[in-house]
């Protein structure tokens, strides 16, 4: 596979083989063995030299993936018009988690402008010193009388009324890999054999083994199946939950319901790392220079948020929410004659909706409490009940 891939820098590669030594020393603290969700927040979170910690450009046609934010502004004019009817039933403030690039809140922040709904405040909430400096250069170059609008987070709120948006967050989080066999449930995780990583079963336990065995019996798994659980996200889910006292969750990711998602024909699960455009399957290549993601079980996330008092406002695919958003008017905004501004644009916008690109497989949900309009991005298209 390597020799597929494009070859990284000699201080990128360096800069690898830092974390790579990191991580072995870990996992020899640990005894030899540790989770895959311990080795995947190492090799994200690294800080300095981890994946989201370290320098590497990440988001666009120089990075390794592109987001929706960073394929149009449509993408953020159109989301603009859910945040303006949050805004009327809601305190308006807005929490983005995770801020990428910076280009989502610089968008979002000059379409509220231009429709007169800046919200009170604008928060990013980012834990990497890197991207919290890319995120300002990016709002102060696009949007320079903005910036001043716009504080970064340390860390969640204690309380919170408002709108918390987060864009591709979920699939980030760190998630155990679990195995069902003939013989039982094991969690696989990560031990260093030859000098390099690889793969090592160890028998589930504790609140792993407790959904491990519950998703065989409600998913009716057939054995051998190899898939992801993501506690960290649920948790966080939750963890929110007990902050927001009137507001909504906003969360675009990938993924599935869960009975999509523990499909019989999905027996290698979903886990999937993303360097320099090129997709794959082998978390162990080059630690801290590609992305590795799961798809979101998006049953699990509503279930979280619900079981601490959150309501299911809407779940509907990333295509249906913008067309419901707008995003027709917004495409009409620029004349078809302009054809150096509209071919552009339109060729983005067929890459957020379309089924074969982004518009079915990403999907949009929003859990709320004390929200009782019906949201405008789930008007049509509403998938609710498939969760």
């Amino acid at each position: 596979m390597a020799a597929t891939l494009p070859p990284p820098s000699a201080d990128a590669r360096a800069a690898s083989e830092t974390l790579a030594s990191d991580i072995a020393g870990s996992i020899a603290a640990a005894g030899g063995w540790i989770g895959f969700d311990r080795f995947m927040a190492l090799a994200l979170y690294t800080p300095g030299i981890g994946y989201y910690g370290g320098g590497a450009r990440k988001f666009g046609a120089e990075g390794d993936f592109v987001t929706a934010p960073e394929l149009s502004p449509a993408f953020a004019q159109t989301l603009a018009a859910q945040l303006q009817q949050l805004q009327a039933c809601c305190p308006a403030h807005i929490i983005e988690v995770g801020g990428g690039s910076g280009k989502l809140a610089s968008d979002l922040l000059l379409e509220l402008e231009w429709q007169h709904g800046l919200p009170e405040s604008y928060a990013i909430l980012e834990l990497s010193g890197e991207l919290r400096r890319r995120q300002r250069d990016t709002i102060g170059r696009r949007a320079p009388h903005l910036l001043p609008r716009v504080h970064w987070l340390d860390e969640l709120p204690a309380r919170f009324s408002g709108l918390v948006l987060a864009n591709e967050v979920l699939d980030a989080m760190p998630a155990q890999l679990v195995r069902w066999d003939a013989d039982g449930i094991s969690e696989r995780g990560v031990t260093v054999a030859g000098g390099r990583f690889a793969w090592a079963d160890r028998p589930a336990s504790g609140h792993l083994l407790d959904r491990a065995r519950a998703l065989a019996a409600e998913c009716g798994i057939s054995r051998p199946y190899l898939s992801e659980i993501s506690l960290a996200a649920q948790a966080w889910v939750r963890q929110w939950a007990r902050i927001l006292d009137q507001g909504a969750l906003l969360l675009i990711d990938y993924g599935f319901p869960r009975r999509e998602y523990y499909h019989p024909q999905r027996d290698r699960g979903t886990l999937m790392c993303h360097y320099r455009h090129h997709s794959h399957d082998d978390p162990f290549y080059l630690p801290g220079l590609q992305d590795i993601t799961v798809h979101v079980d998006f049953t699990a996330v509503v279930e979280s948020g619900c079981g601490e008092g959150l309501d299911l406002l809407g779940y509907t695919t990333q295509s249906a929410f913008l067309f419901n958003c707008g995003l027709a008017d917004i495409l009409a905004r620029t004349p078809v004659d302009d054809t150096l501004r509209y071919l552009p644009l339109a060729n983005a916008v067929q890459k957020l909706v379309s089924p074969a690109e982004m518009g079915e497989l990403f999907k949009v949900m929003a859990l709320g409490k004390r929200i009782a309009a019906p949201l405008r991005g789930f008007c049509t298209g509403d998938r609710s009940a498939g969760l």
